[in-house]
């Protein structure tokens, strides 16, 4: 019998594999975080950090098969841990108890279906881009001479969009409230978490939180007040793939 399975036959092995891909998750949103925050620099430098990634090749393909497997175990564990609470606990808990209870934790599986809704999204949106085909028309030539795909233009004229970014800040608002409660959850369910410094992790948990919001917000909001912006490059290639799609259709 394998440690996976023996695992899923306890809720705390249950609540370990949560936690175990909880760590891997909030080590890539931030990560990711990271990378992103390249817009308000040279376009040539996320530009050439996004090349590098796409140089992985296989590589990459597996580090997002990995990052995948653990956003379905994370999920397939939530679901099996509330059936489970919802068998133990038909009955709602008492109004006091539901006082005491964390906005985060009540709402957690309601944010979690709307991050999901947003991953799915994204990953249509910037890393498919089937919802904008013409970011295969963008590219950008780095300082060595290779042309690559121009990410910083991509960027700018994806959340130039203001449904799309009023949707990103609010998922990414909805990811930070259950990172809040998540990142203290991971602690104690691999026992690591007690009274002595439970405050002081809930602490630290609301300033993670807090940090990923404004980081990510930042990003459309700086595209829609004009912050970040290339409306020169925007325009051409805006024609450019105009050009393009026109004489295609010819």
């Amino acid at each position: 019998m394998n440690i996976v399975t023996a695992l899923l036959k306890t809720s705390i092995g249950k609540k370990v594999i949560m936690a175990l891909t909880g760590v891997v998750l909030v080590g890539f949103i931030f990560g990711h975080l990271v990378g992103n925050l390249q817009i308000f620099s040279d376009p040539e430098k996320i530009n050439a950090y996004a090349h590098f990634l796409q140089s992985l090749g296989p590589a990459l393909w597996a580090i997002r098969l990995f990052l995948l497997v653990c956003v379905g175990l994370h999920i397939w564990m939530a679901i099996l841990l509330w059936y489970e609470n919802k068998k133990a606990r038909p009955r709602d808990y008492a109004a006091n108890h539901t006082i005491q209870a964390s906005y985060a934790s009540r709402t957690m599986k309601y944010s979690g279906l709307i991050v999901l809704a947003f991953l799915l999204y994204h990953i249509a949106h910037f890393t498919v881009k089937s919802t904008n085909p013409e970011f295969h028309e963008m590219t950008w030539t780095l300082a060595d001479g290779t042309v690559v795909l121009d990410v910083h233009l991509m960027m700018v004229v994806g959340f130039s969009s203001l449904p799309v970014s009023l949707f990103y800040i609010l998922s990414v608002g909805l990811l930070s409230l259950h990172l809040s409660h998540g990142f203290q959850s991971m602690f104690q369910s691999i026992g690591l978490r007690t009274e002595t410094w439970g405050r002081g992790l809930k602490v630290v948990a609301i300033v993670l939180s807090l940090a990923y919001f404004a980081g990510n917000a930042a990003i459309p909001l700086s595209v829609l007040t004009g912050k970040v912006c290339r409306p020169a490059s925007v325009e051409a290639a805006a024609e450019s793939v105009s050009t393009s799609l026109n004489t295609h259709s010819e």
